[in-house]
């Protein structure tokens, strides 16, 4: 009797290690268009991508060994990466008061800052970054009232250069900062704040200890995000920077626009793509979890 009880609590449980394989199968058939367009539209482009750069001009590592030993190459992956990393901290930096304010903010007012914060999201990028290229410029409105105040005396230079570039790209990156940060936020329970109150942690000790960790999964998903879409910005370097102070995408074009090395280009391609993976795979071992899932888990 006991062994017929162990064999009728078995038999239902789904049959054979096959048959599960094959419902495994079926269950995923729905996944293969997907799969299909990316193979097409991604993956085979960025494998004859890679192959470009090691292919062109001639076999080799040559276009990579000149991506990093020519001084003015160098100077492009450096100007890149400090931009991203400026852009990065200065997103963060006005982008946690600004979701902190939307978090706390009775619930319409809350939705109104929300609501401007998606509308500069909406609107056109061309028009976002013409319009600073107009208040930045020699003749602009933020150079002629700091000159009305009498703060300078002659108008200051922010377009075609690097400060154009990191503030323009700042003001269109934050709220990619502020909205994971803003749903983490929402998501972690005040009793949490007021107990460590109630063990007597100061306001200051309260926010460094208790809620600036439990903020820790929006800043990282904000500011890899930043950071990645920074190093492969185009437009708004392309307007506010200047050719003395070109980035790896501005880079890019040039070399298979003007020069029509496609090799090179390619190299620099893989560079970037290298490196997001990189920093992803570095987000993945530092913050496994999703940004609501693990506040709300605590």
């Amino acid at each position: 009797m006991k062994i017929a009880a162990v064999q009728l609590t078995q038999s239902p449980a789904g049959g054979t290690p096959r048959s599960a394989r094959l419902a495994r199968w079926k269950g995923s058939l729905p996944l293969l268009p997907a799969l299909l367009f990316l193979s097409l539209f991604f993956l085979a482009p960025l494998i004859g991508l890679l192959l470009r750069g090691v292919l062109e001009p001639e076999p080799g590592l040559g276009n990579y060994e000149t991506l990093f030993a020519n001084s003015a190459y160098a100077r492009v992956l450096f100007n890149t990466f400090a931009v991203a990393g400026l852009v990065t901290l200065i997103s963060l930096l006005l982008g946690f008061p600004l979701a902190w304010a939307i978090t706390l903010a009775p619930r319409g007012w809350g939705r109104w800052l929300l609501s401007i914060v998606l509308l500069s999201m909406w609107t056109s990028l061309l028009a976002r970054t013409y319009s600073w290229l107009v208040l930045l410029q020699a003749s602009g409105v933020i150079n002629k009232a700091l000159m009305a105040m009498g703060l300078i005396d002659q108008p200051l230079e922010m377009v075609h250069n690097l400060t154009g570039v990191v503030i323009g790209m700042s003001y269109i990156m934050i709220p990619f900062i502020v909205l994971p940060l803003q749903a983490t936020m929402s998501a972690i329970d005040p009793m949490v704040l007021q107990a460590g109150s109630i063990c007597g942690a100061s306001p200051w000790r309260n926010f460094f200890r208790v809620f600036l960790p439990l903020c820790r999964p929006g800043l990282f998903s904000g500011g890899l995000m930043v950071f990645v879409m920074s190093l492969g910005y185009y437009v708004t370097p392309a307007l506010l920077g200047g050719a003395q102070n070109m980035m790896l995408p501005e880079f890019i074009v040039q070399q298979v626009q003007s020069f029509l090395n496609w090799g090179l280009a390619s190299a620099a391609a893989a560079l970037l793509i290298a490196i997001t993976l990189l920093l992803f795979y570095a987000y993945l071992k530092l913050q496994p979890e999703s940004p609501v899932a693990s506040s709300t888990a605590r």
